[in-house]
């Protein structure tokens, strides 16, 4: 492409009167005639050259180069992503936008409803009929994929929820990122600043009260934090919480007010991990001093056992000193367990007290220790039936899915991982097997100390050993073998705290609870 021609610029000149002593016809039919171009008083300068030349040459810079070509396009997709912000009114507990045409799709309000509340300017006191079930008790799904349906024109689907979180990079924002200590690497968002960007994270451990008892939560923040190092993720801070019993929501809401400057706060957090009884607890802590959250109280999102209870993101009135809070749709992961299960069988897959160790002494010198939800049931066969013994019990034993028509349609464990887990001392356990959406097993040799206090070591191992293991589980969910989670009071005997140098323990992030 020819570059565009150069700029000739001309300054105006003003031209003095001759005087009258030195006036002569032949001088002013001279003086008449215009000079030729590039001569005379109206020539352009060497300056003006010189500074046409640079705005030529920035031209067809700006035509030219591909790295403003780039910019264009980030540009361009910034102003898409901030295009899809909802602005519509939708429902306060789920985020779904408010509609009248299609009573089982979510959002649905009577059109009699819809239309005196919004004579009223009070869209946001609306509840739609699909959270109304779900207060309820009702497991009523709307995720396409996820619950064991596999959607329709009800339904919305994973990739839609994720793509209404794309503004959200583009924010200026403070994220605080919750994870579940029951289903840590399941949960853990990985990619978290696909969503987040360049913006400030929080990150929040949810559910520690259904820790086994008397397990040290110093021992798990530092476990926490030294995972948290490993994937790579720099955080402000960890927080240990519980949304039941309120440990720890104090201290993440004194960092969130010191941490915001002005700005709105988005709660993030996979599907499930407990988002919405997060904000709840926030706001019942908060309402002791702070009117606005005491109001916001009435209007909180709904909470509930289901994938996908939150649809759209909901503003939240919370904060005395400006700033909002949102509720976010949960990030639906594959391969959790959730997802391959029906919506009927989602409870038994959420733990509702403490986890409690279930011993199962089955290999030699080894002993597992499964930490789930007390409603699975866990059956112990000998390797040569056990084939046989999935077949006939699927759906009547083994459960979920619960019930025969459920067990039809099962996907089946047709997944399948061989594990071999080397160990070097026999006084701590050698890993955990972590199944995403479920739970853990502890590999743990005879010598460490049992959580069960019916169960007595016959024989210790005093050396190393390698163990195989074959662990079935149904496609797509996933196994992630990761360092033993210091659990119980047998813990603090064998977690062993990282040996820190002054500059490591300033980098690293500061955990509370």
């Amino acid at each position: 492409m020819a570059a565009p021609p150069l700029l000739s610029l001309s300054l105006p000149t003003t031209r003095l009167p001759p005087k009258a002593s030195s006036f002569s016809p032949a001088r002013a039919a001279s003086s008449a005639q215009p000079p030729p171009d590039g001569a005379g008083p109206a020539a352009p300068s060497r300056g003006d050259r010189f500074l046409g030349t640079q705005l030529a040459a920035e031209a067809a810079a700006r035509v030219l180069a591909p790295e403003d070509a780039e910019r264009r396009r980030r540009r361009r997709e910034k102003r898409k992503a901030l295009a899809r912000k909802p602005s519509a009114a939708a429902c306060y507990g789920c985020g779904a936008p408010l509609q009248t045409a299609e009573e089982a799709a979510p959002g649905y309000v009577h059109p009699a409803t819809y239309d005196l509340k919004k004579r009223h300017h009070q869209l946001r006191t609306v509840l739609c009929g699909r959270c109304k079930l779900l207060s309820h008790g009702h497991m009523v799904t709307a995720v396409g994929g996820h619950g064991g349906y596999p959607g329709g024109k009800q339904f919305v689907s994973a990739e839609q929820l994720r793509d209404k979180l794309s503004y959200l990079r583009h924010q200026k924002a403070l994220i605080v990122k919750l994870v579940d200590i029951v289903d840590f690497n399941g949960s853990f968002l990985a990619r978290v600043r696909d969503f987040a960007g360049a913006n400030p994270i929080i990150l929040v451990i949810t559910k520690v009260d259904l820790l086994p008892r008397d397990t040290d939560l110093n021992c798990i923040g530092d476990w926490v934090v030294e995972a948290v190092v490993k994937k790579k993720l720099n955080v402000l801070s960890v927080h240990l919480t519980s949304s039941k019993s309120l440990v720890g929501i104090t201290g993440v809401i004194s960092e969130i007010q010191q941490e915001k400057k002005g700005r709105d706060v988005y709660i993030l957090g996979s599907a499930n991990v407990g988002k919405s009884a997060f904000i709840s607890a926030m706001l019942r802590t908060m309402a002791y001093k702070d009117p606005v959250a005491a109001a916001a109280q009435k209007y909180k999102p709904i909470q509930s056992a289901v994938p996908g209870t939150t649809l759209g993101p909901i503003q939240i009135e919370a904060f005395l000193g400006g700033g909002k809070l949102y509720d976010t749709p949960g990030v639906h992961l594959h391969h959790r367990q959730a997802a391959v299960i029906h919506a009927d069988d989602l409870p038994s897959l959420a733990p509702q007290s403490r986890l409690r160790a279930r011993c199962f002494p089955a290999l030699p010198r080894t002993r597992l220790t499964f930490y789930g939800p007390k409603k699975l049931k866990i059956n112990m066969v000998p390797t040569a039936e056990a084939d046989e013994f999935y077949e006939r019990e699927v759906g009547v034993t083994l459960t979920p899915p619960a019930g025969k028509e459920k067990a039809e349609g099962w996907v089946g464990l047709q997944g399948v991982r061989e594990l071999q887990i080397k160990y070097e001392e026999s006084d701590r356990p050698a890993c955990d097997i972590a199944i995403s959406g479920l739970g853990w097993i502890a590999v743990e040799p005879l010598g460490v100390p049992s959580s069960n206090p019916d169960e007595s070591a016959e024989e210790e191992d005093n050396g190393s050993g390698e163990l195989h293991l074959g662990v079935h589980v149904p496609k797509p969910v996933e196994i992630f073998v990761r360092p033993p989670l210091p659990v119980g009071k047998e813990a603090s005997q064998w977690y062993r705290y990282q040996e820190l140098t002054e500059e490591e323990e300033e980098l690293r992030p500061k955990w509370h609870y």
